[in-house]
């Protein structure tokens, strides 16, 4: 069955803004960029809201190496509605509340499968500057020229363009500006402590560092029953967060 797209910009080029990063360590500008339709298995997402993760930061400053690859369009954080989505795509459509994330998770294989991990032996964890089925952007300048995806998601774009084992559905009710913690920070520290430490109930737990992932360590604890937590931070306003 035809899918409906109520914008009627189903299949079609979408011209956006999107701030481009040309050369490492620059300062990012707002540009008119071109965003292709997404293909098969992919779906174009209109981003609500967008962060900055200290990852952003650190590709921005790589100079050479396989990494360094320019221009190109960061973030990762971030939460979206679906906008149109590509053939054999069933589980997305559009209007979806969605979070973006850049480890793939295919839902098939042995390791997404598993309680154990969250690497996927499909798709792997290459960190691909472009989509991961064929190779190539979905992003264009103005003037033709390729702009590179970025962990593949590339959220700091009005419009970004996503493979379905990058993405998990929410629900609408959720506050935009909180979901896109979800898709990195949040995740990573609740992991951290649900999955990794394994946190029984009663524990006392010690977190170094209390920037987005240690106060999420500090949440997942709390959730699973910490008796005492303790954060240690070289930050003096952190202390407030822990009276």
């Amino acid at each position: 069955m035809e899918k409906q797209n109520r914008s009627g910009t189903a299949g079609k080029v979408i011209r956006c803004k999107a701030a481009v990063c040309r050369n490492p360590g620059e300062p990012l500008v707002i540009e008119e960029i071109m965003v292709d339709p997404p293909k098969a298995w992919e779906i174009r997402i209109k981003i609500l809201c967008t962060s900055l993760c200290h990852s952003d930061v650190t590709f921005w400053k790589i100079s050479i190496g396989p990494f360094a690859l320019f221009p190109r369009i960061f973030g990762h954080e971030a939460v979206g509605v679906v906008e149109s989505v590509g053939e054999h795509v069933e589980e997305f459509q559009e209007g979806d509340m969605v979070v973006p994330v850049f480890r793939p998770n295919c839902r098939e294989c042995r390791d997404c499968k598993s309680q154990k991990g969250n690497g996927c032996s499909i798709f792997g964890d290459k960190l691909v500057a472009e989509m991961p089925r064929d190779g190539t952007s979905r992003f264009k300048g103005m003037n033709g020229e390729t702009l590179h995806h970025f962990l593949s998601v590339s959220s700091f774009s009005e419009y970004t363009v996503v493979d379905v084992v990058h993405v998990v559905k929410i629900s609408s009710e959720f506050p935009a500006e909180k979901a896109c913690l979800l898709s990195c920070g949040v995740s990573t520290g609740i992991g951290a402590a649900w999955k990794v430490a394994d946190i029984e109930e009663g524990s006392t737990v010690a977190i170094f560092g209390l920037g987005a992932v240690g106060l999420a360590v500090a949440e997942g604890a709390r959730l699973r029953g910490a008796s005492k937590i303790i954060g240690v931070d070289l930050n003096q306003e952190k202390f407030e967060i822990g009276d």
